[in-house]
């Protein structure tokens, strides 16, 4: 299934929070991306109707497998772009910006490349394999 950029970023997001804390609601995304509730609820529809996502009755939101899969490999991106765009001088906070913006466009094998860059030359991140 093809997904856009902005669901990507949302599945990001509570892959991250969820990494951070034991339940993630809808207010959680809001805080983090600094979005409206009202606009945070249509895409997390849109999201349970594909399959992205799962909200139990208690409302956590929880990533399905695939949705899981989808996040992990843009986190996954993020932090390797990050790490390498400050190994080469670059702030935190603009490398952090940067990688947000070219995660979602590179090819795998580009990606791929990078990652094998960054392994070998010892900027990638501890968890990048």
């Amino acid at each position: 299934m093809a997904v856009s950029e902005a669901i990507e970023n949302y599945l990001e997001t509570i892959y991250i929070l969820s990494l951070r804390q034991n339940e993630v609601h809808a207010i959680d995304i809001c805080s983090y991306l600094s979005y409206s509730r009202p606009t945070v609820s249509i895409v997390l529809r849109q999201m349970r109707e594909n399959g992205l996502v799962t909200v139990n009755d208690d409302n956590h939101i929880f990533l399905t497998d695939e949705g899981r899969a989808i996040a992990a490999r843009i986190y996954e991106r993020h932090t390797v772009l990050t790490s390498l765009l400050v190994s080469l001088g670059v702030s935190r906070e603009t490398a952090q910006r940067d990688a947000c913006k070219i995660e979602h466009d590179l090819s795998d094998e580009t990606f791929e490349a990078i990652k094998r860059h960054a392994r070998d030359h010892g900027t990638a991140p501890e968890d990048a394999q």
